[in-house]
């Protein structure tokens, strides 16, 4: 999404319908997170580092438009693979086992992350690859 206000993608495209739930957890948490895990679990014990903070892909992406100053005409296609309608962590054994929860807000760490790709990107190569990087497995 943010690639896509970069380079001023008009239509914005959002693959699905937009009413997707997802949870996204600013990378600094889960650095943290994950350097916890290294040093606190010694059996291999799975556990999930995310927010438990709800946000519909929709509303991502009209903060993303928002923030940028991007204004574009919204193109669903939901018809595109979106996974599951409601993906969203449970920290709650990170809680207990780490004494980690996230603690970033996902509106402050996107705002954070549209700071540093903004500031550290070049336009004309995310433009020249971004199709190939959304859909290249």
């Amino acid at each position: 999404m943010i690639a896509r206000a970069f380079i001023g993608q008009n239509p914005f495209v959002v693959w699905g319908t937009g009413e997707q739930i997802r949870n996204w957890t600013y990378v600094g948490d889960i650095v943290e997170g994950t350097i916890l895990a290294a040093e606190k679990i010694d059996d291999g014990t799975a556990i999930n580092l995310g927010t438990m903070e709800r946000t519909r892909v929709i509303d991502a992406v009209r903060e993303v438009l928002r923030y940028t100053g991007h204004n574009a005409r919204l193109e669903l296609h939901p018809e595109m693979p979106t996974g599951p309608l409601n993906r969203v962590a449970d920290n709650s054994l990170a809680r207990r086992l780490l004494g980690w929860e996230p603690k970033v807000k996902f509106i402050d760490g996107l705002h954070r992350t549209i700071d540093w790709y903004f500031a550290t990107k070049d336009r004309d190569q995310v433009r020249a690859t971004l199709d190939r990087m959304l859909t290249e497995r």
